[in-house]
């Protein structure tokens, strides 16, 4: 499949781009499946714990374009040798116990809204292309632009053959429009996110969903139309000692340190501090991505 599947090539069409974590869905979709994943003995319980984690940060605390890169390349290597239809096949099965349930009521209908327009939804994301496709199925959504893994022989290979972020949303916006008779400044696009300021930037009808703080300064300085997606509401529940196999007591502390690292994060400095190195356990937790 293609970087992005073709859309109908009709003069002066309508698009509505949505971005995917934050904005469709109140979850990581990269992080979402690490149970699922552990269960099928792909991952270790400590990893699926770090997955969990990892994704609490994201939901909590947001992320930054580093941050993002560098789980980028942590998912990367994690996959490295499985099988592309095994992960899809672990995703789909689960997809109504992990991702349906976080599908904002409100992204789905507004959805519903456009296709009924007749204009053309496109979900457009740094996640993974596989778990991307799957979760567009189950919204009725034919188009998907997504970061694409490079695979051999039906596994994946640990490269990138291309990642969907910031200006690169953009791009590929402004490809679509060029190719497929998009009138952009007639069309929506829809985030959460400062790192697709590009892709809102492109069309006549932006609207930040659910604003990290950076995109909604932007938002308000252009006269940006803001929303707030609040049903289902974005909720962590902590794993617990018997479902990641290890003790109460350190998912208790991990989850204390994660906390505590995010109000830090968060927190404006009184005082230059002392850079100090992250424990590796705690890595995935600071780095999450975002799409």
């Amino acid at each position: 499949m293609s970087t992005h599947d073709h859309l109908p090539a009709k003069n002066g069409r309508i698009a509505a781009f949505f971005d995917l974590d934050k904005t469709i869905i109140a979850t990581s979709s990269a992080f979402a499946f690490g149970k699922e994943f552990m269960n099928n003995g792909l991952i270790t319980p400590a990893d699926a714990l770090q997955m969990t984690l990892a994704k609490a940060s994201y939901m909590m605390a947001g992320q930054t374009s580093e941050q993002m890169d560098a789980t980028r390349d942590q998912l990367a290597a994690m996959v490295t040798g499985w099988s592309v239809e095994e992960v899809e096949n672990i995703a789909r099965e689960t997809m109504h116990t992990v991702v349906t349930p976080a599908i904002y009521h409100e992204a789905r209908e507004l959805i519903k809204f456009h296709q009924a327009a007749g204009h053309e939804v496109v979900i457009i994301s740094a996640s993974e292309a596989t778990l991307v496709r799957l979760i567009a199925e189950e919204l009725g959504v034919e188009h998907v632009v997504a970061t694409e893994l490079e695979t051999v022989d039906g596994r994946f290979t640990g490269g990138i053959v291309h990642y969907l972020k910031g200006h690169a949303k953009a791009d590929a916006v402004a490809k679509i429009g060029q190719t497929e008779n998009i009138n952009l400044a007639e069309s929506f696009a829809y985030s959460d996110s400062a790192t697709d300021i590009p892709m809102l930037e492109l069309v006549g009808n932006p609207v930040a969903v659910n604003p990290d703080r950076a995109m909604k300064k932007a938002a308000l300085e252009n006269g940006w139309d803001i929303r707030t997606f609040r049903d289902p509401v974005p909720l962590f529940t902590m794993p617990g000692a018997k479902e990641v196999g290890i003790g109460a007591s350190v998912v208790a502390g991990v989850a204390a340190l994660v906390v505590a690292g995010i109000w830090l994060f968060q927190r404006p400095p009184l005082e230059p501090r002392k850079a100090h190195k992250t424990p590796d356990f705690l890595s995935w937790a600071h780095t999450p991505l975002a799409g």
